[in-house]
């Protein structure tokens, strides 16, 4: 997409949808790594945010968002609504996280 225009509404300001293009989704699988969770665990004996699993967190998200990025465009969107974010434990250490909305077209009003 040249201009991203994601939003969790159902609708975009300024903008009417003139296409629905159906869900589009990004998916990625992340695991913990033995370092990874060595070094966390040793922010955890101090307290407060735990800055390794807050990174990995926050990658993730960052991948599988523009991972729905990617199947809007190949859609052939120029935005998405209702976006929306999901986490489910594949297994223990093995985190799924999902990005998922509604490719649309837009256009301006």
């Amino acid at each position: 997409m040249d201009k991203q225009l994601v939003t969790t509404g159902t609708e975009l300001a300024g903008y009417r949808v003139v296409k629905n293009l159906g869900v589009v989704r990004g998916i990625i699988v992340r695991s913990r790594s033995l370092i990874g969770n060595i070094g966390a665990g040793f922010q955890s004996l101090f307290g407060g945010n735990i800055t390794i699993y807050t990174n990995l967190c926050e990658k993730a998200r960052e991948d599988a968002f523009n991972l729905m990025l990617a199947h809007a465009e190949e859609h052939g969107a120029n935005a998405i609504i209702a976006a929306r974010y999901d986490a489910n434990e594949v297994m223990q250490g093995i985190t799924e996280v999902l990005a998922y909305g509604t490719a649309v077209v837009v256009e301006k009003i």
